[in-house]
């Protein structure tokens, strides 16, 4: 993982090079999200269709910012 790097899924899909360490850490959030949910931190994000998740590795850890589209990825 590289930061700045962007990763777009379809809810339940991990996205090709996607680490599967974190994509289990993450994707409740993602599913979430994509089905619609929001405000997962009771007002704590800006933007209430959005998340700041960190993956459970605790040698290497990487923090996500997850926003849900509005158009559908492919």
């Amino acid at each position: 993982m590289k930061e700045g790097q962007v990763f777009i899924t379809n809810g339940w899909k991990k996205p090709g090079g996607f680490c599967d360490s974190a994509w289990e850490s993450i994707s409740p959030f993602v599913m979430t999200l994509a089905c619609g949910g929001e405000d997962i931190y009771n007002g704590w994000m800006k933007n209430k269709k959005s998340a700041m998740i960190s993956c459970n590795d605790g040698f290497r850890p990487v923090s996500f910012l997850i926003e849900a589209m509005e158009e559908e990825a492919d």
